[in-house]
């Protein structure tokens, strides 16, 4: 593939960033020792800059998949459901030792221990000069390490030489024929992607913003809901003068969150587009007010919450309290409530409200010192920050001192990112969301929402698709906001369903959302719906509790005891009380039940009573198949 950021290195190097040869990586290398492998494209490798005989198609495509994973085993079974993914031969297992074989010769044959058998797999180890794909990550963590340092020109220097080394799609004559490469391609993108994003920012931070106007539309065209991306595309055309380019970017990501994900512009975009608005608007009156106020819409049929919404502004209301710490499960509405509260209390906070995601939006942690210098800009903070952690923090800290800021920082994923951003003791203030616990986070004011009560859920569903409807079907719309599990997210995606289904009775759409096979496909809207938010929650969370869920997708129902879990995770009830309690911790599971007691009882642990969410219990399921047995 030939694209606009291939096409774009001779303007790369007009901006003094250097290019890499114009051949394959490494091709040219005279080292005869010297062994290059080419991902970014077809599979090619070379020894000496010479071409290699990689072979037939399935001895490719077992070096193909070991690549996906360099010095990292691959087990036979992957290896084997990638050659013949749908009837592998009984001697599948030796053809793949042939095959194997005859790729340590070919590969290196000075060193055969290079791809080896051991604990879990067939390992083929390689450096980062040896591989493209390996030296791309070398050179992105590098600019990583030169944005933490404060060396924006360095780092854009060394982000551009990584996305030079892209030529083509990887694996690009053999994705298609396995899954497992297929996935590994999508996962290259998106890093590509970062890295792009992570490249454009620190072009317009040293302001050369005329590459990043260059090349940004073909990156759009791949990924227009990506917000980070958006945002350097419209100031990139900005400050480049294509302000009306700029004007028509926006209006068209803002149509498309609407429409695909039922969402507002997320702060960082919507600061952009403040920017870019303020540059076109007449020059203020000399002693006119400034007031930063970045918040994403407020949800004009925001729903129940009363309770908590007293809480959360009586703690915001007064001077000098912690922040306040806003949980709950996927889809609960963590989001909406805290623009909710933020909107509602605006006029407490003269000098400013501002939202920031914590999290972009492959569910990777944004780093500290980018979040930060949003956050500056929003408020209109000129002071210089320190490329030090603390020292940042304390410069940050000392400018809010004093000033009625109230900042909203959304989907925190835990206390160390957020450490530095927190306001000091005073007239500042934080809330924060997050689906975990975050039990560093001492301080806190604590908000655990619940899902909504079935009157709330009612209300909800009611305000989307017509009170008439709801009431003329009311027990088939208290079954729909059952197997939507209470959640507003869910609730939302089936009332806009129904609203194009005019025609099908609720209790229709019920028996599809009982039928445990459906739910999650019949909860979308637009293409988009509750599997993807929860396929983006799965990616996020650590592996052993991804473990604990696929094992507890055996359970029968949503409530369960200890002994039951015990079971189906197979280990001892100390040991699952151990995984209940990390799932409790990454905001999963719900806290335990207390079973009733009276003077000659006591509550165990055996008698308290776990739930998970029906639609996080469905996923589980998907996510164990073909594996997982009942209970």
């Amino acid at each position: 593939m030939a694209d606009s950021l291939t096409e774009s290195r001779d303007a790369a190097s007009d901006h003094g960033i250097p290019r890499e040869p114009a051949g394959e990586f490494g091709s040219e290398d005279t080292n005869t020792a010297s062994l290059r492998l080419n991902l970014l494209g077809s599979l090619r490798a070379f020894r000496g800059g010479l071409p290699l005989a990689l072979g037939p198609l399935k001895q490719r495509l077992v070096l193909a998949v070991l690549l996906t994973r360099p010095n990292t085993p691959v087990s036979v079974e992957e290896l084997t459901d990638a050659v013949w993914p749908d009837d592998p031969p009984r001697t599948a297992r030796k053809n793949l030792q042939a095959y194997v074989s005859t790729l340590r010769r070919v590969l290196d044959p000075d060193d055969l221990d290079r791809l080896h058998h051991g604990p879990g797999g067939y390992v083929l180890r390689l450096t980062t000069e040896e591989c493209d794909t390996l030296h791309f990550e070398e050179l992105a963590r590098r600019g990583d390490t030169e944005v933490r340092a404060g060396a924006p020109s360095h780092a854009a220097r060394t982000y551009r030489q990584a996305l030079d080394l892209w030529r083509h799609d990887p694996f690009s004559d053999l994705a298609p024929r396995a899954e497992v490469l297929r996935a590994a391609v999508e996962r290259r993108h998106a890093r590509r992607l970062a890295v792009y994003e992570a490249w454009a920012e620190a072009q317009l931070e040293i302001g050369d913003p005329g590459p990043v106007a260059d090349t940004v539309d073909e990156m759009v065209s791949r990924h227009p809901l990506r917000e980070r991306l958006r945002a350097a595309q419209l100031t990139a055309l900005h400050q480049v003068g294509r302000r009306t380019e700029a004007l028509a970017a926006y209006d068209d990501c803002r149509q498309r969150l609407s429409r695909e994900l039922g969402l507002e512009p997320g702060a960082a975009l919507h600061s952009a587009y403040r920017s870019l608005l303020d540059a076109m608007a007449p020059p203020r009156p000399r002693g006119a007010a400034s007031r930063a106020r970045l918040l994403p819409p407020d949800l004009a049929d925001f729903t129940g919450r009363a309770g908590e919404l007293d809480f959360v502004s009586a703690q915001l209301g007064s001077e000098g309290g912690p922040p306040v710490l806003v949980t709950g499960a996927v889809g609960v509405g963590k989001t909406a409530f805290a623009v909710h509260v933020a909107h509602r209390l605006a006029e407490r906070y003269p000098d400013g409200v501002v939202a920031t995601r914590l999290c972009a939006e492959d569910g990777s942690t944004r780093p500290w010192a980018s979040v930060l210098a949003e956050l500056a800009r929003s408020v209109g903070c000129t002071e210089r920050l320190p490329a030090d952690r603390e020292e940042a923090a304390t410069v940050w800290r000392s400018w809010l001192s004093g000033r009625r800021i109230l900042l909203l920082l959304d989907d925190a994923s835990d206390a160390d990112a957020l450490t530095p951003l927190l306001p000091p003791s005073g007239t500042a203030a934080a809330l924060v969301t997050s689906r975990g616990r975050l039990p560093c986070l001492e301080s806190a004011h604590r908000v655990e929402l619940p899902p909504l009560s079935t009157e709330e859920g009612l209300g909800l569903l009611g305000g989307i698709i017509g009170r008439a409807r709801l009431s003329a079907e009311r027990a088939a719309a208290e079954r729909i906001v059952a197997a939507a599990g209470h959640l507003p997210f869910a609730l939302r995606a089936a009332g806009n369903r129904l609203s194009v289904l005019r025609h099908m009775p609720l209790g229709q759409y019920a028996d599809r959302l009982e039928h445990p096979a459906e739910a999650l496909d019949e909860l979308a809207s637009g293409g988009i719906g509750v599997r993807t938010r929860l396929v983006r929650a799965w990616s996020r969370l650590p592996a052993p509790a991804r473990g604990s869920l696929r094992a507890l997708a055996a359970l029968p129902d949503v409530s369960f005891t200890l002994p039951a879990a015990a079971q189906c995770l197979g280990v001892a009830g100390r040991d699952a009380q151990r995984s209940l309690e990390e799932l409790i911790d990454v905001g999963v599971l719900q806290p335990p039940s207390l079973p009733e007691v009276s003077a000659h009882t006591a509550a165990t642990p055996e008698a308290m009573r776990y739930e998970l969410p029906w639609l996080t219990l469905l996923f589980a399921r998907e996510q164990a198949a073909p594996r997982g047995e009942r209970c």
